[in-house]
C-alpha cells in the first residue's frame, strides 16, 4: 500500500486494485478524550447521517440510494470512522458527500435520534445474552469510557443536550489525528487531486495528545443478574489482556482460537458441550482496543450447571497453562486464523477498513501481512507463557440466571 500526505498533512494509504468496480474509502479520526456523559459519542455517530446544511436527511438518503453509494459513520472505542463504498464512476460524487457530512452536519434531528436510540438499545437488551455481555463489559471497564455500555448510556442519555453532541464532535474534528485509506481502481494522480480539493482543508494542525486512561483490573469481580423469566443461565468470565500492538498478541490470538473461537473443533466446545453436555453454546473471544483488550469465555447452560461450567472453564485454562499444545493442534489454529484473515480482507471495503484501523493505532497501513507472519512463528511455549501471564486471578465473572 502506497502512502502520501495531503496539503494539510493528513496521511493517506492507497492501494490500486485494477479491474474492481467499486472504490472504498475509510476516514478515521482519533478520539483523545473520554466523553463527559455516557452516550454523547454514540449520538455523534448516529447524527452524522441525519442531514447537513446543504441536504436534509431525506435528501441525503435519496442521493445515496439513487447512486448506490454506501455510507456509514460509527463511533468506535478509540476513533470516529466514516466509510464510503461506491461505483468507480461515482467516486467524485461520493467524496463530495463525505466532505459535506464531515464539515456541515447540522445534528438537527437530535431529539428524534435520542428516542430511536432508547428504543433500539432497550430492544437489544431484551436478549439475555446481550444483557450479560453488557453487564460483563460494564464491570470489566468500570469507571472507564470502554465500559459505557447500552445500560450505562440509557441511564445517562436524558442528561445529554444537542450542544454536548456538537461540541464533542467539534473537539474530535479539530483535535483528532486523521487517517484516510482508499482501495480501488483509481490512479494516484486523480486521487490526489480529488482529495486535495475536498478533505485537504480539514483541520489538522492542532492534534492533541491522547488523554484516555489505560483501564486496570486489580481484583476479582463477580456480578449477577437474577431474571425470573430466564430459561437458562448465561455466564461470561474474562480478563484484561494486551492489545494488538503487543508482541504477545499473536500467542493470545492462537490461544483464543484453540480454546473457543474455532467453533466445533475448539477445546471448550468439545469438552463442555460434546463430552459433558453442559452447553447450548460455548465459545471464547479476544477483542482489542487501543488502550486495552479483553479475552473472555461465554457459555449458555442450564441454571443448575453454573458452578460446574465455571469449573470447566478453569480446567481448560489450567490445561493450556501447563500442557503444551500439540504441533497438530497449533498448526490447525494457525490455519484457522490465516484463513479468517484472508476472508475478512477479500473486498476493497474490507481492505480499506482494516488498513485504516491499523494505521489509526500507529501500526501502519501494511500491518496485516506483518501480523500474519508473526502468527506463523508462534510456538507452543509462547502460548503457554501467555496463558500463565495473563489468565490470572484478576478476572470478572458475570452471570444471568433465574
Amino acid at each position: 500500500m502506497k502512502e502520501f500526505k495531503l496539503t494539510n498533512g493528513i496521511t493517506v494509504g492507497y492501494k490500486n486494485n485494477p479491474n474492481t468496480p467499486r472504490i472504498a474509502l475509510t476516514l478515521n479520526i482519533k478520539i483523545n478524550e473520554e466523553e463527559s456523559i455516557p452516550g454523547i459519542y454514540a449520538l455523534v455517530g448516529r447524527l452524522l447521517q441525519q442531514g447537513t446544511s446543504n441536504y436534509n436527511s431525506e435528501e441525503l438518503a435519496n442521493i445515496l440510494d439513487e447512486n448506490a453509494i454506501e455510507f456509514s459513520s460509527e463511533l468506535k472505542q478509540d476513533y470516529l470512522s466514516f466509510r464510503v463504498v461506491c461505483l468507480n464512476e461515482d467516486f467524485k460524487l461520493a467524496l463530495n458527500i463525505l466532505d459535506d457530512i464531515v464539515k456541515n452536519s447540522t445534528f438537527e434531528e437530535f431529539n428524534k435520534e435520542v428516542i430511536k436510540l432508547k428504543g433500539e438499545y432497550s430492544a437489544e437488551l431484551d436478549s439475555n445474552r446481550a444483557k450479560v455481555s453488557d453487564e460483563f463489559i460494564k464491570t470489566l471497564f468500570s469507571g472507564h469510557m470502554y465500559g459505557h455500555t447500552y445500560t450505562t448510556i440509557l441511564e445517562n442519555v436524558d442528561k445529554i443536550t444537542k450542544d454536548n453532541v456538537i461540541n464533542a464532535y467539534k473537539n474530535i474534528l479539530y483535535h483528532g489525528k486523521k487517517i484516510i485509506s482508499i482501495v480501488g481502481d483509481i490512479d494516484e494522480a486523480t486521487l490526489d487531486n480529488l482529495l486535495n480539493s475536498t478533505l485537504a482543508d480539514l483541520p489538522n494542525s492542532n492534534i492533541r495528545q491522547n488523554e484516555i486512561r489505560t483501564p486496570l483490573l486489580n481484583e476479582q469481580k463477580y456480578t449477577e443478574i437474577n431474571k425470573s423469566d430466564a430459561q437458562q443461565a448465561q455466564i461470561i468470565q474474562g480478563w484484561l489482556v494486551p492489545t494488538v500492538s503487543s508482541p504477545e498478541y499473536p500467542a493470545i490470538a492462537l490461544m483464543n482460537t484453540i480454546l473457543g473461537a474455532s467453533g466445533l473443533s475448539s477445546r471448550l466446545f468439545l469438552e463442555l458441550r460434546d463430552k459433558k453436555g453442559l452447553a447450548y453454546t460455548v465459545r471464547s473471544a479476544y477483542r482489542s482496543f487501543e488502550k486495552s483488550a479483553l479475552f473472555h469465555i461465554y457459555i449458555g447452560t442450564e441454571p443448575k450447571n453454573v458452578e460446574v461450567s465455571l469449573n470447566g472453564f478453569m480446567e481448560e485454562i489450567n490445561k493450556i497453562k501447563t500442557i503444551p499444545v500439540s504441533d497438530e493442534e497449533l498448526e490447525a489454529a494457525k490455519n484457522n486464523i490465516l484463513g479468517r484473515q484472508q476472508f475478512i480482507s477479500e473486498t476493497n471495503s474490507q481492505q480499506a477498513n482494516i488498513s485504516a484501523n491499523y494505521a489509526m493505532m500507529g501500526l501502519g497501513f501494511d500491518f496485516q501481512p506483518k501480523l500474519i507472519e508473526k502468527i506463523k512463528t508462534v510456538t507452543p511455549q509462547m502460548i503457554m507463557d501467555a496463558a500463565n501471564k495473563f489468565l490470572n486471578n484478576k478476572y470478572v465473572i458475570a452471570i444471568i440466571r433465574p
